[in-house]
């Protein structure tokens, strides 16, 4: 093919850059795992140990900075970046796949050679040489025998000008890895890490050095300076062998095994191997703080509540975490109580509030989206209005389970003067009243056991329903208020909200194998209150009359991280901020590489937090709710 025919254009618009050389341990295989732990945006990409570049090459950076040890590979790399052509022409015309003319090749003085000859020297004897294994001996000459292959590419031009292309704009250094990394990363940078891998035994057999000389001491160098890179806020990948010291040099980051074969080794039954890689994204703190932060008075007035994963008492840190960024538009995804959708309301804030659950989702346009609606006193007395009716629906569902008879009529009452309501934001507002009515005079507030053997004496407890109602009425009248936007509430399926926002904040349940995340199971009566029961399929079996609970993908570690995954992508365009607890899964280190996919600086903030409440604290690691809270940020 002539260069008439191939021009820089037509090479670049038509065939994708791929490694020139054959290369013992090159990263081909591993390239879409690799892409996967990949961040989305960075600013250099750096690679100090270049190989083969099969990862440059795949993902062709705009700015990139390359090195090796290796002064033939640099001077091969940055010849092919120049001058192309000329060596095209040389391997063309000036190399033959003979055995005797390899060995004449393999042998000459290269000094009097021109730059462009010494490269393609190099292509051809790698593509010619026994399985593109580049080794030398004790003086640095290369040693490989000859290949004895039939037809070897070793002047496929398309491939060399696509390269060449690749190329343009690189930095390319004859530089160990360490002087590179100390003269070029900064933070947000993307740093590949490509070392010789450490031999695969038993510390009792570790010998005391790999191939190429790379030390045990230089492995233990170079996980101590990956960490420091992660810490100064660049986004390291590093590949190896799956060897027992790998686990200990990198204990602090996501590790993952990724079964491949080797090409090298003559023996079939030794051609398959295990390579890991090691995640470490940024970790250092930029722009986010936990200093103190005033809130507007307005905030206190919020209903106070007991709603298993509240974030009530976090609301400072979460207020003080997103100060230093601009924004007017906050998404709540997982509304839960609505306490940090009303904080972001008090803040000026234009909300939109999500919640699965219906009963969050009444309280949410009664004080998120509601601007100043209030029920008066005639509301009240309407919704008061009647004789108690002991034939109702929770009256004969629920005799004897949560409440006395008096009280199940009570509440069958007013959930029937409820639709006598003309407006809906005064119904939601009633609902969410006589619900905050029902937790009050449950003991713990939830619905998991029968009877009422948690009884404390508390006030709460000896007040009467109807005291109840009005006293949750009062609370709710008095936190409504306008903040000048137009704020909205849903009732949806978090991945099925499509609304975009400069800020996404993200507070699911919590996945852990030996909790309890399951919000219907501990609030399916004041849902199916929300709900008045229908669409849910009841289990009339079980003692607490409860229904099955709402799908969800956070129920399991595999769903949580895929549910996590698929968030981040779609609110990729958003300051993302999720809540999450260290007893769960994903993982920190996970929750962060997950997150490093789609943004390109993660921060993640610990709290010292302990549940105020659960029935089954005896089974979190036996730590009685006491856990840090994290705070990820992804910008």
């Amino acid at each position: 093919m002539s260069k008439s025919i191939i021009n820089d254009m037509c090479i670049s618009d038509t065939f994708e850059a791929r490694p020139i050389l054959k290369w013992a341990g090159g990263k081909t295989q591993l390239l879409a795992e690799l892409l996967k732990r990949m961040p989305l945006e960075y600013n250099n990409y750096i690679e100090p140990f270049f190989g083969g570049g099969a990862l440059f090459f795949k993902v062709h950076p705009k700015k990139a900075i390359l090195s090796d040890i290796n002064p033939e590979l640099v001077h091969l790399y940055n010849t092919i970046a120049t001058n192309p052509h000329e060596v095209i022409n040389n391997l063309k015309n000036n190399f033959y796949n003979e055995e005797e003319f390899f060995y004449q090749m393999r042998a000459i003085d290269t000094e009097p050679l021109t730059d462009t000859m010494k490269a393609a020297r190099t292509i051809y004897l790698n593509k010619t040489c026994f399985n593109g294994l580049y080794r030398v001996n004790k003086k640095g000459q290369f040693n490989t025998p000859y290949g004895k292959y039939k037809n070897p590419n070793f002047c496929d031009e398309v491939t060399i000008l696509a390269a060449s292309k690749a190329l343009q704009g690189t930095i390319f250094e004859h530089m160990n890895y360490k002087d590179t990394l100390t003269k070029y990363a900064k933070a947000g940078d993307f740093i590949f890490l490509d070392p010789p891998y450490l031999p695969i035994s038993e510390y009792s057999d570790f010998k005391r050095y790999t191939k190429e000389g790379f030390y045990e001491e230089d492995q233990q160098e170079l996980a101590t300076l990956v960490k420091q890179l992660s810490e100064e806020g660049c986004h390291v990948l590093l590949t190896n062998s799956n060897a027992p010291l790998v686990y200990d040099l990198y204990s602090d980051f996501d590790i993952s095994v990724i079964q491949t074969k080797r090409h090298i080794n003559s023996k079939s039954n030794s051609r398959t191997g295990q390579d890991v890689i090691v995640s470490a994204p940024p970790k250092r703190r930029k722009l986010v703080n936990l200093g103190s932060f005033d809130l507007p008075l307005q905030n206190k007035k919020y209903p106070t509540t007991r709603y298993m994963g509240s974030k009530q008492s976090l609301l400072n840190q979460i207020a003080a975490a997103t100060s230093s960024f601009q924004f007017e538009t906050f998404l709540d995804l997982f509304g839960g109580s609505g306490v940090v959708s009303y904080m972001f309301k008090t803040l000026g804030k234009q909300v939109i509030s999500n919640d699965y659950m219906a009963m969050n989702f009444k309280l949410s346009d009664a004080l998120i989206s509601n601007k100043e609606i209030k029920l008066s006193e005639s509301d009240i007395e309407l919704l008061l209005h009647g004789n108690l009716d002991d034939n109702g629906f929770i009256s004969t569902t629920f005799k004897g389970i949560y409440y006395t008879d008096e009280e199940n009529a009570f509440i069958d009452l007013v959930r029937n003067n409820i639709q006598k309501l003309k407006d809906k934001t005064k119904q939601n507002i009633a609902m969410s009243a006589l619900i905050r009515a029902c937790t009050k005079k449950r003991p713990r507030g939830i619905f998991t056991y029968t009877g009422f053997r948690y009884n404390d004496g508390r006030k709460d407890l000896l007040l009467s329903f109807e005291e109840q109602f009005r006293a949750a009425v009062k609370v709710i009248n008095n936190a409504v208020f306008d903040n000048g936007k137009a704020n909205k509430s849903l009732n949806k399926d978090a991945m099925d909200v499509n609304v975009k926002a400069d800020l996404v904040y993200i507070d699911p349940p919590y996945f852990n194998p030996t909790s309890d995340n399951e919000y219907v199971r501990r609030y399916h009566f004041i849902e199916g209150l929300a709900k008045n029961w229908l669409g849910v399929e009841m289990q009339w079996e079980t003692k607490t009359k409860k229904f099955k609970n709402y799908p969800t993908p956070f129920s399991t570690r595999i769903g949580a991280y895929d549910a996590f995954d698929k968030l981040f992508k779609k609110h990729s365009n958003s300051i993302l901020v999720v809540s999450y607890s260290s007893n769960s899964f994903p993982t920190k280190d996970e929750m962060v590489g997950l997150l490093a996919k789609y943004k390109k600086d993660v921060e993640v903030l610990a709290i010292d937090y302990k549940y105020s409440f659960g029935n089954q604290g005896h089974k979190i690691n036996d730590n009685k709710n006491n856990v840090q809270e994290y705070i990820f940020i992804g910008y």
